[in-house]
C-alpha cells in the first residue's frame, strides 16, 4: 500500500523496475458515479506520465447505458466529440491487491490548456473545497455505504432478467454476527485488500435488508474521501466477479427490500487552528455557531440540490415512512428518523447526512453538501429546533422530493444552484437528469403490464 505521504512518480518507477507493477490504470469518475479510464502498460505509461492520456469528451456527456443524448452544451456531436486528457493526481496512486502486478491512479479532467473540466465531478468537487479553503475551512468526510450480496454473478442476473436472485442469506441480518458468518470469507477479503489499497475499511456489518450489508471507511479530508468511495465500490465489485457473486449499490433493489444508503458524515476544520469548526465548549450541546449556519445551509437547500445525492428514478422509491430513509428534511440529536443528525462529541463533533442513497456520486453530493453549508456560513443562516421524537412524523416541514420530476423541477428553479456550481455545470447536471427521466418515461414496465392488460 502507498499512502498520500508517499505516493510519488519515482514510487511507481521502483514498482516498476522491481516487478511488482506492469500494468498502470489510469482512471475518472463519470456523471453517474463510474470509474472510465484506461489500463496502460508500464513502459507506454512512463512516456505519458506526465501529461496523462487522452479519451473521448463523450465520457462525460452520456446516460447509464452509454448512448449520446442530446442537449449538453460542452460535449456534443455537433462539437464533433474531440479529447479531454485524464492527467495523473499522484496523490492517488496505489497498489491493488486484488489485480495482478497492477497500480491504480486516478486522474482529474483536463482540456488542451491543462484546465479543469468544469463538468467533471471530481472538478465539481475541488471547486467547493477552493471555496472552502479561501473562507478558512477545510472539510473531513466519510461514506458508509450499503449493498446486497447475491450469490448469482453478474451474467447470471442479466439473463434472470434480475428476478429469482439467489440472494446471500434468508432472514435480516441487523447486526447479526451469525447471519453474517455465512459470507464472512468474501467479506473479510473486502475489507483486506480494500485497506491495503489505502481505502482504510474500520468495519462491515449485516444492514436490515436480507443479504444487505454495510461497509465503512476511514473519514479523511474530503477529496480524498469521495475517491475512497469511488474505488471501494469499483473494487467491491471486481472483487464480487472474481468470487462469481454480484454485489448491488442500487438504492432500491427491489420494491420488497430495504433501500440501500450513502450515509456522509463531516466535519468543518479550521485551516489556522487544526480545531473542529463545529465544537464550541460554549455552545450548548457544544454545537457552534458556525455549525449551525452550516447546517441550516443543508437543510435550506436540499430540495434543490436532490438530483446531486438522489440522480436517479430508483433513487427516489427508497424514500419510505418508517423505512430507515429519511422523508422530512428536518434534523435532530442522534436521530435516525431525522435526514440530518448529529453525532460525536467534542472534535469529533459532526453531521451524518442520511438522505444520499448507495447510488449517489460521492464527489457531487460532497458537492451539494459542501455548496449548500458554505452559503449558510456566508448568509448566516438560523437553524431551526430539533426535532424530537419522530421525524418521519413532523409537520410543518419542508419534505425531500417525492420523485426525479420533482427534484428537476426544484433543481431547475433554483438561483443558488446556478450561483454555487456554475452555469455551465447546472445545466449539464440538470440535463443528464432530464436524460434519465425521459429515458424511464419510454419503457413499458412489467408492472404496467401486469395491471393494465386484461383489466382495463
Amino acid at each position: 500500500m502507498t499512502t498520500v505521504q508517499t505516493a510519488s512518480p519515482d514510487i511507481l518507477k521502483q514498482w516498476i523496475a522491481e516487478d511488482m507493477v506492469d500494468t498502470i490504470i489510469l482512471g475518472f469518475c463519470d456523471m453517474q458515479g463510474r470509474l472510465v479510464g484506461k489500463r496502460l502498460t508500464a513502459d507506454y505509461f512512463l512516456e505519458v506520465m506526465d501529461k496523462g492520456t487522452h479519451f473521448c469528451d463523450y465520457l462525460l456527456g452520456t446516460d447509464m447505458e452509454m448512448t449520446t443524448p442530446e442537449g449538453f452544451s460542452a460535449v456534443g456531436w455537433e462539437k464533433g466529440y474531440g479529447d479531454w486528457t485524464a492527467k495523473p493526481d499522484w496523490e492517488t496512486l496505489r497498489l491493488i491487491p486484488w489485480l495482478e502486478k497492477t497500480a491504480l491512479i486516478l486522474a482529474d479532467v483536463v482540456d488542451e490548456e491543462g484546465r479543469l473540466v468544469e463538468i467533471a465531478p471530481r472538478s465539481v468537487l475541488k471547486r467547493q473545497l477552493e471555496r472552502a479553503a479561501q473562507m478558512g475551512f477545510d472539510l473531513y468526510m466519510a461514506s458508509e455505504l450499503e449493498f446486497y450480496l447475491i450469490r448469482n454473478t453478474y451474467e447470471e442476473a442479466w439473463s434472470k432478467g434480475y428476478e429469482g436472485l439467489n440472494l446471500g442469506g434468508h432472514y435480516n441480518e441487523d447486526y447479526q454476527l451469525l447471519q453474517g458468518t455465512r459470507n464472512e470469507p468474501l467479506y473479510r477479503l473486502f475489507r483486506e485488500q480494500l485497506t491495503q489499497a489505502g481505502i482504510p475499511v474500520e468495519c462491515t456489518k449485516g444492514e436490515a435488508g436480507i443479504a444487505q450489508h454495510e461497509i465503512n471507511v476511514r473519514y479523511s479530508p474530503a477529496l480524498e474521501a469521495a475517491d475512497r468511495h469511488v474505488l471501494l465500490k469499483h473494487g467491491m465489485k471486481e472483487m464480487a466477479i472474481q468470487q462469481g457473486v454480484a454485489v448491488t449499490f442500487m438504492a432500491k433493489p427491489d420494491h420488497e427490500w430495504t433501500g440501500s444508503s450513502c450515509h456522509i458524515h463531516v466535519s468543518l476544520r479550521d485551516r489556522e487552528s487544526g480545531k473542529n469548526a463545529f465544537f464550541d465548549p460554549e455552545e450548548e450541546r457544544g454545537m457552534s455557531r458556525t455549525m449551525r449556519h452550516f447546517l441550516a445551509g443543508v437543510i435550506r437547500h436540499m430540495r434543490e440540490t436532490a438530483i446531486l445525492f438522489a440522480p436517479n428514478v430508483n433513487s427516489y422509491k427508497r424514500y419510505i415512512t418508517a423505512s430507515w430513509a429519511p422523508t422530512n428534511i428536518v434534523w435532530g440529536w442522534d436521530n435516525r428518523t431525522c435526514g440530518l443528525r448529529i453525532v460525536g462529541k467534542g472534535e469529533s463533533l459532526r453531521i451524518e447526512n442520511r438522505f444520499p442513497g448507495a447510488d449517489a456520486n460521492p464527489y457531487l453530493a460532497y458537492a451539494a453538501m459542501i455548496a449548500s453549508g458554505l452559503e449558510g456560513i456566508e448568509q448566516g443562516y438560523e437553524l431551526d429546533a430539533a426535532c424530537e421524537g419522530n421525524g418521519y412524523n413532523q409537520t410543518g416541514t419542508h419534505r425531500l422530493p417525492v420523485s426525479l420530476y420533482e427534484a428537476i423541477l426544484a433543481f431547475s428553479e433554483s438561483g443558488f444552484v446556478r450561483k454555487a456550481l456554475g452555469e455551465e455545470v447546472a445545466a449539464h447536471y440538470l440535463n443528464a437528469a432530464r436524460v434519465e427521466q425521459q429515458a424511464y418515461d419510454r419503457i413499458v414496465t412489467d408492472w404496467e403490464k401486469r395491471r393494465y392488460f386484461e383489466r382495463i
